[in-house]
């Protein structure tokens, strides 16, 4: 069993670095540190956080509660065929790093979505995605611990709702289950996804007229380092805001007024980019005291080293409002603020 902290600082276990202090806080080695921990079976529980990579939070206020960070490792080839293989990994697994021990496999159906920031267990919850690919498009199976009666289940692809940036771990089963692993399902002769992007463009100026996956991974390293900042160098969660997705009528609509406005059709209607929104309304690279929106990208918030969570929330808020006044669209935030 692990040691628990008490009045335990946060800073180093969220991406944006907001110094906020939790009541308690627990490493998860092993699933026995969570089923055994006595705090978890007294009544009334405390208030719970998992945490993960703490690349998708933005705390706003002190953690009066248990803050679960999950170390949980190792990766495993649980069964495959002649053309495909399932891997499982522990949900305190570094995503990317997951990404690249199958890129040296050659398994094909993650490259797409390298350098995503956080924990293979995020990576469910948030149904993350990226260049054209998503994490439901090679999901098997994950396992998870109810919190209540401190149990393993098993969630199929079904199960788990997923969405765009969403699942059933967000809303209906949110703070209920301690995600412990993940199997993903993925392909020995891979099929290349180069179209979304920028990816064919750099292979192009490259010269890489057959690219395997390990190019595939490698552009799409280069393409989001150069968009988007090192959360060690300042403090930011990614893409801060999701794409919202409007109706076919109203982009019509918008394109009158603005023939430059992009559009990508979706199975409900067209997702406009979010960070084209938000720079037409001239947020990028503005600062506001601590806070502000990042020079290369109108899409992420950054942190330039002392500003308050609630600061960057009151920035969100004011690029929300702006953007509906002026497109009469409504932005989601994709990050969780706490």
């Amino acid at each position: 069993m692990t040691e628990i902290k008490q009045n335990f600082s946060l800073k180093a276990y969220n991406s944006f670095g907001i110094d906020v202090i939790a009541t308690q806080f627990l490493e998860i080695n092993t699933i026995d540190d969570l089923v055994s921990f006595p705090a978890l079976r007294s009544s009334p529980r405390p208030k719970i956080l998992i945490l993960g990579g703490g690349s998708n939070v933005l705390f706003i206020n002190d953690f009066n509660g248990l803050v679960l960070k999950n170390n949980l490792k190792g990766i495993a080839i649980v069964k495959e065929t002649e053309t495909e293989v399932w891997i499982k990994a522990a949900s305190g697994e570094i995503w990317n790093e997951l990404v690249e021990y199958c890129v040296s496999k050659n398994y094909g159906g993650i490259e797409n979505l390298s350098l995503i920031p956080g924990t293979v267990g995020a990576a469910p919850m948030q149904n993350i995605g990226a260049y054209g690919a998503e994490l439901k498009d090679v999901f098997d199976a994950l396992e998870a611990v109810n919190l209540n009666d401190l149990k393993t289940y098993t969630f199929n692809y079904e199960q788990c709702r997923f969405g765009y940036r969403e699942s059933v771990f967000k809303h209906e089963l949110k703070d209920q289950y301690f995600i412990s692993s993940v199997t993903i399902r993925l392909q020995k002769f891979p099929k290349i996804n180069s179209s979304y992007g920028q990816i064919q463009h750099e292979l192009d100026k490259e010269g890489v007229t057959n690219p395997g996956i390990a190019d595939i991974s490698r552009i799409v390293c280069q393409i989001r380092k150069s968009k988007l900042p090192d959360p060690a160098v300042i403090g930011n969660a990614g893409s801060f805001f999701k794409n919202p997705e409007i109706t076919q009528a109203q982009y019509i609509e918008l394109k009158k007024i603005w023939p430059e406005m992009p559009g990508y059709q979706t199975e409900k209607g067209i997702k406009v980019p979010a960070a084209w929104l938000i720079e037409s309304c001239g947020w990028k690279g503005r600062r506001i005291g601590e806070t502000g929106t990042h020079v290369e990208h109108a899409l992420v918030l950054v942190n330039y080293g002392h500003a308050k969570g609630a600061e960057v929330k009151a920035l969100a808020l004011e690029i929300i409002k702006s953007v509906k006044d002026k497109f009469g669209v409504e932005l989601n935030t994709e990050v969780n603020i706490v």
